[in-house]
């Protein structure tokens, strides 16, 4: 093939009409970067949490503390990256999405006893083109 026969994705489809970077959806709080605790667990790569795979499994307030048990974000968000963390050393195919599940207590304003929860991890590019882990709800992409 020459060099000339050679096209650029724009040559290919067109220009790109839109795009939102990961740190676009950091910014405005679609993904919650928790990289600096992930590395802790053991990651080596940045990973982010879908607003709604926060909500689900991290957020806990004080009135969450009088009304169901006594939790915090910290630990909810370690029980998170510590499951997806051995869910990687311990996967036995290859690919970019891999589905594992915690047990956290559901904040519904009642409960005391933890729930399993499924989750999805996923490893794609990042707006450099480097790796990244985000972590969601098996219905998210």
């Amino acid at each position: 093939m020459k060099n000339s026969e050679h096209k650029s994705l724009e040559d290919v489809f067109g220009p790109v009409v839109a795009s939102y970077s990961r740190a676009q959806a950091i910014e405005d709080g679609v993904l919650i970067d928790v990289t600096a605790m992930a590395r802790e667990a053991g990651f080596k790569w940045p990973v982010a949490l879908t607003h709604t795979a926060w909500c689900d499994c991290v957020d806990w307030t004080e009135r969450d503390n009088r009304f169901q048990v006594q939790q915090d974000e910290s630990g909810r968000l370690w029980d998170v990256l510590f499951m997806a963390f051995y869910a990687i050393r311990t996967a036995t195919a290859p690919g970019d999405r891999l589905p594992f599940s915690l047990y956290r207590v559901p904040k519904d304003g009642r409960s005391t006893e933890a729930e399993e929860v499924s989750l999805k991890l996923m490893v794609g590019p990042g707006d450099a083109g480097e790796p990244v882990v985000t972590i969601m709800l098996p219905n998210e992409d």
